[in-house]
């Protein structure tokens, strides 16, 4: 094969982003700029991670289900563990993998060296080895949607010297006929993931690996590793492999290979997932800012879409959650969404430009409720059911955003799955089992009770190393409970909507007036008492908080912050609590603080960049009238910690959950309340940005003058209008228009200052 040809066909965009110097280098090559949105896709960002789980160079097109990346343990690995095939949960492991060499009984080889890595998007390419440097390959690839295609050089090749292409299963069964393979995989909760693969030459042999060779009298194998082995004629110089992925059946997975990729193209497979990228990228459009700045929010833009993944397959899907396979009826079903890392920005994020795929990421939801025969909302939906993990029951947000937000749902079924996964599931983190003791307190006395240092745990629904969680459960179903009350409200329930308006105060029982804090409280009403917010609650916090300490939840209360502020004494008190929050220290040594609470990174003072909770807090100066304060926090906390470079992401991104925010953050407005159709104005980064609706209306955001020093808004129009106010409704961004920003050096204290100005809690 003509390996000349990678950069004519790709461009930039199949450059290695190793590091923003690389980067740089790429970009000063194409001065004439002729750039589109997948060339600026670095997915090499955050991939050594600052302490927990880092982001994996995903190849994958949007919310696709098959996404591999190279199969090693982080960027730092200098082994790959074969080739992948598909990675069926998020920032798990590949099922099944493809072991390419030149003897027979490589496939027991499991590991190869590996140098000048290429990846986008939707392709990649390496060179690899034995270990030891010896028998070179190079390694090309590019994915569809349930399919993919390898190009494998077998560098190497001579007279007398077969190649090899070994095809495994980590556990289930392998067969093989011919020029094909096929075979499943185990997964938990009895699903299996199933491929189908062919190649464009045809094997001298072929057979089962058995302890070390290849026995050609066998044509399938089941258990751990089976392996089935293709062998081709001596001297051959190349073999293009296709396969396709199914959770249906092998037959299926054939079938969704024949519909997507029709020969050995590997050019035109790469060509048409570069179109889905752009055209999918491109609905955020933006100039001004430079290039990382450019690099870093397309590159988030991309995590967006790593998952939920759709399972349809030709009009059929498989669930785990009652594992059968059911008619989508037209409506594609999704899975794998950590809601309580989604809700806050990655679902508010697409109702705005991609809401067909939201209203059908909701309606799989709550077919989830009815096929796991509980009616329950799902919280942590992934390919092989429920993993209930997390705490709290925000499926509530998405679904009340959903609603506020004129999309089309089936809001009745939504309320009743949504109510039955609050009341009749325990609201223990992490169960998902029927609501117990903790509940009736919390229905009882409107909060968690939390134990005492060294008492015993009493009900047996409480997961034995997540704890209670007392103070961030109770703050997250106040919102939760607000959140019914809006659907509630939508569907004319006014006694309800009643009701749970009241439930969602119930901050109120944990908040301690004398320190400020919500804190937590005994079954007797009393608050546990001598308390430090920094440091108290075990491992990560979880036997009063829940990842993060006191101070983050300090401001877990996204659905009345206006109530808040009066708790806090008026707008001067409350902004200088969140100043102090920004500035208290540690109060340990990082390597104390961080064994403790290790999801609690991404430090500034006690505040945490790194985890879901924190990323409206920089929003909250705009409710006490102090907005230039959130313009200045937001772009420090974009500068500081989202950068286009290995380590540019500060904490675990959850595959949208984090990198949702930099998108509207970067932007300049954000979602502060999911179940509210408002916006929080930031500070944007570019100059003017574009971005194309789910209606087909056009919104603007143009900032005359942003630069890292000018971010400060002196002045604001909202189409020719003067605006002073430090929000924006979603009806005014659906419709299209402009939101005019004049930035400066300076803060202008006076823009967006009044009472009349800061964000309403209900509209």
């Amino acid at each position: 094969m003509n390996r000349n040809h990678k950069l004519i066909v790709f461009g930039i965009g199949c450059l290695a982003l190793l590091s923003a110097a690389s980067f740089h280098a790429c970009m000063d090559a194409y001065a004439a700029d002729t750039r589109e949105p997948v060339d600026f896709v670095n997915p090499y960002i955050g991939n050594i991670s600052h302490l927990l789980v880092p982001t994996f160079p995903t190849v994958q097109l949007p919310n696709s289900m098959l996404r591999v990346y190279p199969e090693r343990g982080d960027y730092t690995s200098q082994l790959l563990n074969g080739l992948p095939v598909i990675v069926t949960n998020h920032r798990e492991r590949s099922a099944f993998k493809i072991n390419p060499g030149h003897d027979g009984a490589m496939a027991a080889r499991k590991e190869y060296s590996y140098d000048n890595e290429r990846l986008t998007p939707y392709d990649f390419s390496v060179d690899i080895a034995t270990p030891e440097g010896d028998d070179g390959m190079h390694v090309r690839y590019a994915v569809s949607n349930q399919s993919a295609i390898y190009d494998i050089d077998f560098e190497n090749s001579e007279p007398g010297k077969p190649a090899y292409i070994a095809i495994s299963t980590g556990n289930g069964r392998i067969n093989i006929d011919g020029s094909h393979i096929s075979g499943w995989q185990q997964l938990p909760n009895d699903t299996r993931v199933y491929v189908y693969l062919d190649v464009d030459k045809t094997p001298t042999a072929s057979g089962i690996l058995e302890e070390g060779s290849v026995n050609t009298g066998l044509g399938s194998a089941e258990g751990e590793n089976a392996c089935a082995v293709w062998q081709f004629a001596d001297g051959t110089t190349d073999v293009s492999l296709r396969y396709g992925v199914s959770f249906i059946s092998e037959e299926q997975a054939a079938k969704n290979l024949a519909r997507e990729i029709k020969d050995y193209d590997i050019d035109a497979v790469a060509a048409n997932g570069r179109k889905v990228w752009n055209d999918a990228l491109g609905r955020i459009d933006v100039k001004g800012g430079t290039d990382d700045q450019k690099a870093v929010l397309y590159s988030s833009y991309y995590r967006t879409f790593e998952r939920p993944i759709c399972m349809s397959e030709d009009g059929r899907y498989f669930s785990a959650f009652d594992g059968q396979v059911h008619d989508d009826e037209g409506v594609p079903f999704y899975t794998d969404d950590w809601i309580w890392d989604t809700y806050r920005a990655a679902h508010p994020l697409r109702i705005l430009l991609d809401s067909d795929r939201e209203e059908a990421i909701l309606a799989s939801f709550l077919r989830m409720a009815d096929q796991m025969g509980t009616g329950w909302m799902p919280t942590f939906p992934e390919v092989n059911g429920d993993s209930r993990r997390m705490n709290s029951n925000h499926g509530v947000a998405s679904v009340a955003d959903a609603v506020a937000k004129g999309l089309t749902i089936d809001t009745l079924k939504a309320y009743d799955a949504c109510r039955k996964g609050i009341e009749e599931k325990t609201l223990a983190p992490w169960s998902g089992k029927p609501a117990g003791w903790i509940d009736e307190f919390y229905a009882r006395n409107g909060y968690i009770p939390a134990l005492r240092p060294g008492e015993k745990e009493t009900d047996p629904n409480v997961h034995s190393w997540e704890k209670r969680q007392p103070v961030a459960v109770t703050l997250g179903t106040s919102y939760d409970q607000w959140c019914l009350a809006r659907i509630a409200q939508a569907l004319g329930k006014t006694d309800d909507a009643a009701r749970y308006d009241s439930c969602a105060l119930n901050y109120r029982n944990i908040y301690n007036p004398e320190t400020a804090f919500f804190h937590p409280k005994d079954k007797d009403g009393k608050f546990i008492e001598p308390f430090d917010y920094k440091w108290d609650g075990g491992p990560g916090a979880r036997e009063f908080y829940g990842e993060n300490n006191g101070w983050v939840y300090r401001w877990d209360v996204p659905h009345n912050v206006a109530d808040l502020i009066k708790l806090m004494g008026g707008n001067e008190k409350f902004a200088a609590n969140l100043d102090r929050t920004f500035r208290e220290p540690l109060g340990r040594g990082k390597s104390e603080f961080y064994s403790k609470l290790p999801d609690h990174t991404g430090n500034v003072g006690q505040f945490s960049m790194a985890n879901e909770p924190s990323l409206h807090i920089p929003y909250l100066y705009n409710y006490a009238g102090m907005p230039w304060k959130t313009q200045k926090t937001i772009r420090d906390m974009l500068k500081m910690w989202f950068r286009n470079d290995l380590m540019g992401v500060p904490g675990d991104e959850d595959g949208g959950g984090m990198t949702s925010f930099v998108v509207f953050s970067a932007l300049g407005f954000y979602p502060v309340t999911p179940g509210l159709p408002i916006y929080n104005i930031g500070s944007p980064q570019f100059e003017r940005a574009s971005v194309k609706l789910s209606n087909g209306n056009v919104f603007e955001i143009v900032a005359n003058g942003a630069s890292d020093t000018n971010k400060y808004i002196q002045s604001a129009r909202l189409n020719g209008r003067e605006w002073n106010k430090s929000w924006i409704s979603h009806e005014d961004v659906m419709n299209g228009g402009k939101l005019e920003l004049e930035m400066g050096s300076r803060p202008n204290k006076a823009w967006a200052s009044s009472a009349e100005s800061v964000p309403p809690t209900l509209l």
